[in-house]
């Protein structure tokens, strides 16, 4: 087992949540509209479906177009429904480029409106969205109330979003971890509870004296890291979450020899470790403590969190490999993407002589938790763990829209 630390994942995380003041109102906007324009990029392929990364008319490299994880090429049969695609996508592009001439003409409106009609607009839509809200909230409940969930309609379902407290189940079915026969969920969460307690017993409530010089060095990179992750977040600097973390990743690393520990992991475990405590802790995160947590909770939401990153690594084993070669792949691909949907920005990246590998490997090492408020990750997880097996190339699609929307 080797323990990584990439050169383009090291790097000061306070540095990273210097850079940008905007306001949370802002931030929230080009959130939403990060994930109107994925919408719109993925008009006409079926739900749940893979996303089909097409050809240029000018000749690439078919290799790297291979996809990593079905063996699925991406080739001339694929254009048909690949350039649907892209219409999609240069519809999104062109609504963004006339964005200002349809602000004047609003503002214009707007500025002879009474306010009584305004007053009375925003009611209506508080009012649609709370019916809104409560459809939804009923379609979950009704999905989740059978005896046996159809895990497709709540892939479908989840995509646009979880309400929170039905997150933790949700989360677990989705992953496969918990399973979708009501019957059997409570059986099998217990005994994979107890598993993990035994793989927390066998190797890592151990004295170094029986860990190898590699596993000791691995131990004391996790215990550096731990600090780091969501420095902004006051509750990850508690110790109980930092030992909660350093359980979590160490058992994952000793049992995964192939990759071992590689930061980024850390980043990947605190939506989960986030979601499966709010099961016992409400408010605002800020205001959460470990320490109202009995000792057989805690060790539920670890168990729970350890699993769920277990699942979700599965399907990007290469991410973390030596050279992580599935990340490499996917930096291409998004090059690729960009450049048919807004040939323009892609240009005018290269002749700034910006290359993707530069800011893109971190995005798809971190699946954008850096990138983003921390209040923001759980929604977009939402719609990740909602792709299943088709994760990986729909973050292309997501980084894509994140890069335009926020140039």
């Amino acid at each position: 087992m080797s323990m990584r630390s990439n050169s383009s994942s090291s790097y000061s995380r306070e540095d990273d949540r210097n850079k940008d003041t905007s306001s949370p109102s802002t931030l929230d906007s080009r959130f939403n509209q990060t994930l109107r324009n994925v919408q719109g990029m993925l008009k006409g392929r079926s739900f749940p479906g893979k996303v089909l990364i097409t050809q240029r008319s000018d000749p690439l490299d078919q290799s790297a177009l291979q996809s990593p994880s079905n063996n699925i090429r991406f080739s001339n049969n694929d254009i048909e429904h690949g350039e649907q695609l892209d219409r999609s996508a240069e519809d999104v592009i062109q609504t963004r480029s006339n964005a200002n001439a349809s602000s004047s003409a609003n503002k214009t409106k707007a500025s002879t409106a009474s306010t009584e009609n305004t007053s009375n607009e925003v009611q209506k839509t508080v009012m649609g969205a709370r019916s809104t809200d409560s459809a939804r909230l009923m379609k979950f409940q009704k999905e989740l109330s059978g005896t046996t969930v159809v895990l497709e309609k709540l892939r479908e379902l989840a995509w646009s979003g979880v309400p929170p407290y039905l997150r933790p189940t949700v989360w677990r079915l989705l992953l496969g971890y918990a399973p979708s026969n009501s019957d059997r969920r409570e059986g099998v969460l217990k005994r994979k509870r107890l598993e993990y307690l035994d793989c927390v017993a066998q190797y890592y409530d151990i004295p170094d004296i029986e860990r190898t010089d590699e596993e000791i060095s691995m131990l004391r990179q996790i215990a550096v890291d731990c600090p780091r992750t969501v420095p902004d977040v006051s509750f990850f600097q508690q110790a109980a979450v930092l030992k909660s973390l350093e359980r979590i990743l160490y058992t994952w690393a000793i049992r995964h020899p192939a990759s071992g520990y590689v930061q980024g992991i850390n980043d990947l475990a605190t939506p989960f470790l986030v979601v499966f405590l709010s099961e016992y802790l409400s408010g605002s995160v800020d205001t959460w403590s470990m320490a109202d947590l009995s000792p057989e909770k805690i060790s539920n939401v670890e168990a729970d969190c350890y699993w769920c990153l277990s699942k979700l690594l599965d399907g990007m084993q290469d991410h973390y490999t030596f050279a992580q070669p599935g990340i490499q792949r996917l930096v291409f691909k998004l090059k690729e993407l960009v450049r048919r949907i807004d040939e323009p920005v892609s240009t005018r990246m290269e002749e700034q002589g910006l290359e993707f590998l530069q800011f893109a490997f971190r995005w798809f090492n971190c699946l954008l938790i850096r990138e983003i408020p921390f209040h923001l990750v759980a929604r977009l997880w939402d719609t990740y763990l909602a792709e299943g097996d088709a994760l990986r190339d729909f973050l292309v699609y997501i980084f894509a829209s994140f890069l335009l929307t926020v140039i």
